[in-house]
């Protein structure tokens, strides 16, 4: 089920992108990011539409997944 991302309130939101950029084989390149800068180019991608949160009601997760 696709959660609209502005929906969330933005500590919620925050938190789940922070456990996203945070997963072991995350890779954003050759260059070395902070972890503010790879949340906002997550919201950047939420807000463009590019990615999106799925919640999977079974096991009560969500994911971060782009098109």
């Amino acid at each position: 089920m696709q959660i609209p991302w502005d929906r969330l309130s933005a500590e919620v939101l925050d938190a789940v992108i922070e456990e996203y950029v945070s997963r072991e084989g995350t890779d954003y390149g050759p260059q070395e990011y902070s972890m503010s800068d790879k949340v906002a180019q997550v919201r950047i991608q939420l807000q463009r539409g590019v990615a999106w949160i799925d919640f999977d009601p079974e096991t009560q997760t969500c994911h971060l997944l782009r098109s």
